[in-house]
């Protein structure tokens, strides 16, 4: 396991504090890895392994807690267990209970071990809808959420640098990151891309099948891939039920809107897709229209429906998307006037103008992508992104950035 240190600090941070913490992000982008990473880091502190229980309910040994009656049980055990109950104990007992949402009425289980008043509590789940609905339940204002996503730009030269592998210049980096994704099984190994696809594929199916079709009991998977399929096929593009809808009449398939809209709800619920809102920078307000949605990694796209050249800009668009997520930002897409710009970023009192492009290998292009702040005149960041290196001068102040160096600089 390579460590994923901006993750491990944030735990620490929050280490005995009354506050539960919950990693949750979609399968297989490294919570799991983390907990265990953050397991080690405690021992290392000094905390007795005895003192500390790691259960993952999607381990063999644990496949039988399955509610809230053997879940307590199991917690039970533990506590009961010499010492480990004991409120004047030096050392609290550290719970890490990894993939919580396998477990029916497990925060009511939780609720009760956080009144124990001598334990440290830590969570994974792949199903937002389930934490937040269960967490705002029972334990309203007692935990805190870390979004965990699959590898960065940066966090992926990271791990070759671990695997002891040359690193190569950062054009042919991003390259590499572009055509394999994020997931950190894909960089824990050497594998071609058909490899890279399959594994990926697997990991869709699992998301599917375990959290969507099997928890909510979906009867038409195949409209459901369907549906999948367009919404994967069109990131970067304004989302419309209706012309969901249209597609899968023109399949000779029928679907109404509501019904999108709750497949929708569910890819968003296993962090499949974001919904980026879109932000009237004049009015300065959140429109309710016209949003896009963005993958929790590019690299289902390629699993999903293949590798093509006209997914580029999309996947770029992505990224980016997805290194503002991970950096704190909350992202938008940029309503000016009749112009669209890619993403308004805000976190705290900064805001970021972002354009994102492949090339700007043409006077059309240029000034289209830099056309789009015309008349936002605050002083705030406005740059274009591309994967051009020597572009030139910056443009009445809008900065031009190599793509790559912006997501290895963001902070």
């Amino acid at each position: 396991m390579f460590e994923r240190s901006a993750y491990l600090k944030k735990l620490e941070a929050f280490k005995n504090s009354p506050l539960i913490k919950v990693l949750c992000g979609i399968r297989r982008a490294g919570k799991s890895s983390i907990l265990l990473m953050h397991r080690d880091a405690l021992i290392n502190s000094g905390v007795p392994s005895e003192k500390i229980s790691h259960i993952s309910f999607e381990n063999l040994e644990y496949l039988n807690i399955k509610n809230e009656r053997q879940f307590a049980k199991l917690v039970k055990d533990i506590l009961n267990k010499k010492g480990n109950g004991n409120r004047k104990s030096r050392h609290k007992h550290y719970f890490l209970f990894d993939e919580i949402q396998n477990v029916d009425k497990w925060e009511r289980v939780i609720n009760g071990l956080l009144a124990n008043g001598n334990v440290d509590i830590y969570l994974t789940g792949s199903n937002s809808k389930l934490l937040s609905s269960e967490l705002s339940t029972h334990i309203a204002g007692r935990f805190v959420k870390i979004f965990v996503s699959p590898l960065s730009f940066s966090e992926a030269l990271f791990f070759k640098k671990e695997r002891g592998i040359k690193l190569k210049n950062t054009f042919d980096e991003f390259d590499d990151y572009l055509k394999k994704g994020g997931f950190p099984i894909i960089h824990a190994g050497d594998y071609s891309l058909e490899q890279i696809d399959n594994i990926v594929s697997d990991i869709y199916s699992s998301i599917v099948l375990k959290d969507i079709i099997e928890r909510y009991k979906i009867r038409n998977t195949e409209l459901l891939n369907r549906v999948v399929k367009f919404i994967f096929d069109n990131i970067g593009n304004i989302f419309s039920a209706k012309s969901v809808s249209d597609y899968l009449k023109s399949e000779k398939r029928k679907l109404d809107i509501e019904t999108i809209y709750f497949y929708m709800s569910m890819l968003e619920s296993v962090f499949a897709i974001r919904k980026a809102e879109r932000y009237d920078v004049r009015g300065k307000s959140i429109l309710k229209t016209q949003e896009k949605y963005y993958l929790g990694d590019h690299s289902l796209l390629f699993a999903v429906n293949g590798r093509k050249l006209s997914h580029i800009s999309g996947i770029l668009e992505n990224i980016v998307y997805n290194e503002l997520i991970r950096k704190g930002y909350d992202a938008y897409i940029g309503k000016n006037n009749d112009r669209e710009i890619d993403f308004v970023a805000k976190k705290n009192n900064k805001t970021l103008y972002l354009q994102v492009a492949m090339h700007l290998d043409s006077k059309s292009t240029i000034e289209r992508e830099f056309g789009v702040f015309k008349g936002i005149n605050d002083n705030h960041p406005k740059i274009v992104l591309s994967l051009d290196r020597d572009f030139g001068e910056n443009q009445n102040g809008i900065e031009q950035k190599f793509l790559p160096d912006f997501l290895l600089e963001l902070s």
